[in-house]
């Protein structure tokens, strides 16, 4: 084996800064979150999930259910497209949290996971007056993930990324 020592203070100087980058990506991490934030919010615009596939329309139920309430309150703000409900709470409140070496993104809505994961009528038992915990079967409609294109722009990031902590 042939080992060659570098003693360079140039070569030295340039690799340090770029091992503290890696050590610490938190610039990355929150371009990437905000990058990966933006797409989710514009899959709820599209009503599809990260792979593509368009979600599954609200039930003939749930469209009665919001006609009723349309005319109990008619200037109610009802919206008819999946995942979003009277209030907008869970396209709107799409969240990310990066720190040095990772980035999360989610939502802190308790109802997040079932809208994501769909549910079972009955799932999660019965309420104090008899009714099934959901009423009725809530199908998946994923909103988290990555797509191709999030993938793409990721690596393209990660890549400028390196460009300019490499640079002089």
């Amino acid at each position: 084996m042939i080992t060659v020592d570098i003693d360079d203070a140039e070569l030295t100087a340039a690799l340090a800064k770029v091992t503290a980058h890696l050590t610490d990506m938190t610039d990355l991490m929150q371009d990437l979150g905000e990058m990966l934030q933006d797409s989710t919010k514009q899959r709820f615009k599209a009503g599809e999930a990260p792979d593509g596939t368009p979600w599954a329309p609200k039930s003939q139920a749930t469209l009665d259910a919001y006609r009723r309430r349309e005319k109990k309150k008619p200037n109610a703000n009802l919206d008819f497209r999946p995942l979003f409900g009277p209030t907008g709470r869970l396209s709107s409140e799409i969240f990310y949290q990066a720190d040095a070496t990772s980035v999360e993104i989610g939502s802190s809505l308790i109802y997040s996971g079932v809208m994501h994961f769909g549910a079972a009528k009955g799932e999660f038992g019965t309420a104090g007056n008899g009714n099934s915990i959901p009423w009725g079967p809530i199908p998946a409609r994923p909103f988290i993930g990555v797509s191709d294109e999030d993938r793409a722009n990721v690596t393209a990031e990660i890549n400028d990324y390196l460009a300019r902590i490499t640079k002089d």
